[in-house]
C-alpha cells in the first residue's frame, strides 16, 4: 500500500501520535483559505508518490496567504517524475532541528513487515538505499509478535543518540505499527 503524506499523517494521528495541524487542497483557492486559517508561515507540499518532491520544486514555502496562492499555482499541475501534482498538503512551517525517515513496508519474500528507519531524512531515500545502504537500519518484526518495545528503541537509537529524542521516536514508531497492523 503505496500513502500519501496527508494519508499517513491521519493514520498516525488516530494512532495518537501528536501531529501539527494542517489540511489537503485541490485548488489554489483552497491553499489560500487554508494558510488563512492556520496563520503565520506554512508549507505547501506535492502529494504524489515520488521522492525527492522538494528538489523538484514540490515544496515550498510561503510567508502568508497570498503568498501561497501563488506557490500553489506552480505546483498544482506540475509534473514530478512523470505524476502530475493534483493535491498540495499544507501545513504550519517550522523550525526543523533535524529530519529523519521512518518506513514501514511489507517484504514479500520474508511475508512481514519491515521497519526501515535513516537519520538521513528529508532527502529522496531511494537514493540513499542506492548510495549508502549503509544508512539505513532495516528491523523485520514477527507479526506472531508485534514490535517489542525494546525493538523500536533500538531503531529509534539508530536514528537519535540522544535518549531522550530516541524514546520519543520509538513511541512514534510503536504507534506506525499499530496503524499499519489495524
Amino acid at each position: 500500500m503505496n500513502l500519501h503524506e496527508y494519508q499517513a499523517r491521519t493514520l498516525l494521528r488516530a494512532a495518537g501520535v501528536p501531529m501539527p495541524d494542517g489540511d489537503l487542497a485541490t485548488t489554489p483557492e483552497e491553499v489560500e483559505a487554508i494558510a488563512r486559517r492556520l496563520g503565520g508561515p506554512v508549507v505547501v507540499k506535492a502529494q504524489v508518490h515520488a521522492g525527492g518532491r522538494g528538489k523538484a520544486g514540490g515544496v515550498k514555502l510561503a510567508k502568508d496567504p497570498a503568498e501561497a496562492l501563488g506557490v500553489a499555482r506552480k505546483i498544482l499541475g506540475m509534473t514530478i517524475k512523470g505524476l502530475v501534482v493534483q493535491k498540495v498538503l499544507v501545513v504550519p512551517a517550522v523550525e526543523i532541528a533535524t529530519e529523519s525517515y521512518a518506513g514501514l513496508i511489507m517484504d514479500r519474500e520474508s511475508q512481514r513487515p519491515v521497519f526501515m528507519v535513516s537519520a538521513a531524512g528529508g532527502v529522496d531515500i531511494e537514493e540513499v538505499a542506492a548510495t549508502s545502504p549503509e544508512k539505513i537500519a532495516r528491523l523485520p518484526v514477527d507479526p506472531r509478535y508485534g514490535l517489542f518495545p525494546h525493538q523500536a528503541l533500538g531503531l529509534a537509537l539508530a536514528v537519535y543518540h540522544d535518549f531522550v529524542l530516541a524514546r520519543a521516536a520509538a513511541a512514534i514508531l510503536q504507534h506506525l505499527y499499530a496503524a499499519f497492523i489495524a
